[in-house]
């Protein structure tokens, strides 16, 4: 046997031109194993002819580079055979007694209906069902091999495997993705086309988002098999901590920027290439493949790589240089831990952005980062967040919570209470600009007040919260000791005195203060029209609207725009001139000759007044068989009630106002029309009569 191994590698080596000048393309080798059936990869061992079977059935070890199943085009399965020739032919994939030899137009039909209509596609190449006798018999009900059954099966065209299910293969696909392992590693990457040679053969695919290039590894999309993630799904998350970067930028530069969990570190590199000479930025990961693939986005980008300073690697001069000469930015790059960089250094803005929850770098955030400097926080364990794994949601965040109607922003303020306690283990408070909750994440962007002072002021909101579990009302535990049964007292509703037993559930701790701010807000729009973010600018809008609980607010529109008005969800909009707004913003510019103490009063003169907390949704507090008014209608009789009201961003059909529930359906059933009125009843009295009679 391994005299038939060595003369088959002579031939390969023989051959190597040969075979490569066929197709373009390198064969991917197989060796037979007749004890149990099963074909494996070998780059160094070649079937002979005497393990060739019949020259009509051909099995999967032949001497092709991949099993005749796999095409890339139905001409490809029908060129199998001579199609147009005269007389009965053969099925080339399947076996005499199970396919008997017909004519043309039969076969043809055959191999579309059973063999190409269910094949697995995989970068281009189809893998059909195959019935050669590939794989092992199946035993018979006797145990005896030979009376039983051809099993149909698949060949991978990656390791070929053969593998009988169709679900079953596409689940063995997946697992080669996310290895890494994809045709091009076992074809020593000879189709693939890249500026740079991919790491381990590995084939790139070039992502543009912001006018910046990022390469996405074939198994970037799932976190637990690959290191350099990226979620395509978040592109709303790092415009908005974009927009939040740029005002910062604004009241003071440059900036020392953080992106603690770089990945593929397209958010730095958005942020270095927007907002240039304004920053400096520093790209962190843990991952030594990740640092790689940041150091190579760079050079995709003309942008210069600088070596960390607290680590041992030498700048790296020559990389991301543009072709003109002069690269167009320099962000620095490192391969060092979050919670290690950040108790090293200070900076004026952090961005954390684990996978799963942040709680266990809040503490290296709040330790070293600058006075009045932004640190946002994003969350994507939206399994404890939202009330699907309470253990979880105790262990990290160490609040209670239950499923509510208003869970979304039940989350931003359970992760706003843990930074809030964070911050204040280091003498420092916060002031929350932004909190928002989707889908797939929740941001909260705070500024960092520095002092005793503040970190008290912020620890006393954060609070519990009391939730009527029968009619859903809630509000906030008033400071101070009380006594279990007084606790049902400050529920608006009565629920109760009418009902038995315990009605309500204490929440929390919570954060009880605002969740976004006006000015910054208002900033924060400008930024996404200035960068061409069209995409937020919507969203910055009603949370500009539920910031001050209005319908009726005043955005800034462009760089010169003039006092006209716009019409949005059906409300009136306002749009203002840019100076306008900037002179009534929330802003803590630095000032060449203003003190802390300036700047701090201006922050609280800059104050708006607080929104109501939390919001109803108009669905759930509807009346049966009654049709409810629309949203946006709905709204206004609110606020002719005279009730502060404002959409959320939230809950598409939610509604934010200070109105308690009772008052919120009382105007809901008075303006709801019943579903099935009596036509009769409409009708004059007298033509009733007339009708009657």
């Amino acid at each position: 046997m391994e005299e038939l191994k060595e003369g088959g590698a002579e031939q390969l080596h023989q051959e190597d031109g040969d075979i490569k000048g066929g197709d373009g393309n390198t064969l991917d080798l197989e060796s037979h194993q007749a004890e149990d059936g099963v074909s494996s990869v070998s780059t160094n061992v070649v079937k002979t002819e005497a393990l060739v079977g019949d020259s009509d059935v051909e099995p999967s070890n032949t001497t092709s580079d991949r099993h005749i199943s796999i095409q890339t085009k139905l001409e490809g399965l029908e060129g199998l055979t001579d199609l147009n020739g005269a007389g009965r032919k053969a099925c080339p994939l399947c076996p005499e007694d199970k396919f008997k030899a017909c004519y043309s137009h039969k076969l043809r039909r055959h191999l579309q209906n059973l063999h190409w209509k269910v094949y697995v596609e995989f970068e281009g190449q189809k893998m059909c069902i195959c019935h050669l006798p590939c794989r092992q018999l199946k035993p018979g009900p006797n145990g005896d091999q030979a009376s039983g059954k051809l099993v149909a099966h698949y060949h991978c065209v990656v390791c070929s495997v053969t593998i009988t299910r169709k679900t079953d293969m596409v689940s063995h696909l997946k697992r080669h993705v996310n290895k890494g392992e994809t045709e091009a590693s076992y074809l020593g990457s000879a189709d693939v086309s890249l500026e740079e040679p991919a790491p381990s053969g590995l084939a790139f695919e070039i992502m543009k988002e912001l006018g910046t290039n990022v390469q996405l590894m074939p198994n970037h999309s799932t976190p637990q098999k690959t290191d350099t993630y990226f979620n395509r799904k978040m592109k709303t998350n790092r415009q908005l901590v974009f927009c939040s970067l740029a005002v910062l930028a604004e009241e003071r530069n440059p900036l020392d920027c953080l992106d603690a969990f770089g990945a593929t570190g397209i958010m730095g590199l958005q942020w270095v290439k927007h907002l240039r000479n304004a920053v400096k930025v520093t790209i962190t990961d843990i991952n030594e493949a990740c640092v790689k693939m940041i150091r190579e986005n760079c050079q995709l980008n003309h942008i210069r790589v600088e070596g960390s300073r607290g680590s041992s690697r030498v700048p790296d001069v020559g990389v991301g240089a543009d072709v003109d000469g002069a690269p167009i930015a320099t962000v620095e790059v490192a391969k060092m831990d979050a919670n290690v960089i950040m108790h090293l250094r200070p900076f004026d803005y952090i961005h954390l952005d684990p996978f799963g929850t942040a709680v266990n770098y809040l503490d290296s955030a709040f330790r070293n980062v600058r006075n009045l400097g932004i640190i946002s926080v994003t969350s994507t364990d939206t399994g404890s967040l939202y009330s699907k794994s309470l253990n979880v949601t105790l262990r990290h965040y160490g609040s209670n919570i239950v499923r509510t109607e208003y869970y979304r922003e039940l989350a931003a303020r359970m992760v706003l209470a843990t930074v809030a306690r964070a911050a204040a283990r280091c003498n420092k408070g916060i002031e929350v600009l932004l909190a928002v909750a989707v889908e797939h994440f929740v941001l909260v962007v705070v500024r960092v007040l520095r002092g005793p002072t503040q970190a008290d002021e912020s620890a006393k909101r954060i609070r519990q919260l009391i939730h009527c579990q029968w009619c859903e009302e809630r509000v906030f535990l008033k400071q101070g000791s009380m006594v279990e049964e007084n606790l049902y007292r400050q529920l608006p509703c009565n629920c109760h005195e009418s009902m038995p037993g315990k009605t309500a559930v204490e929440l929390g701790p919570l954060w009880s203060g605002p969740l976004f701010n006006t000015g910054f807000l208002r900033r924060m729009l400008f930024a996404a029209v200035q960068h061409s973010m069209e995409d937020i600018q919507p969203l910055v809008k009603t949370l500009i609207c539920e910031s001050e609980c209005t319908i009726l607010k005043s955005f800034v529109h462009g760089t010169a725009a003039a006092l006209t008005n716009q019409v949005e969800c059906g409300v009136v909009i306002k749009v203002q001139k840019l100076d306008e707004s900037i002179t009534t913003d929330h802003s803590g510019k630095r000032k060449t000759g203003d003190e802390p103490g300036n700047v701090m009063k201006k922050l609280k003169s800059d104050v708006s007044l607080e929104h109501p907390a939390f919001y109803y949704s108009i669905h759930r507090h509807s009346i049966r068989g009654m049709n409810m008014p629309k949203l946006n209608t709905f709204l206004k009789y609110l606020t002719e009630a005279g009730f502060r009201v404002s959409r959320t961003h939230f809950d598409p059909t939610g509604v934010r106002t200070d109105a308690t529930l009772d008052q919120f359906k009382a105007v809901l059933t008075k303006y709801s029309v019943p579903t099935y009125t009596n036509t009769t009843a409409t009708q004059n009295p007298e033509e009733t009569i007339r009708v009657t009679e």
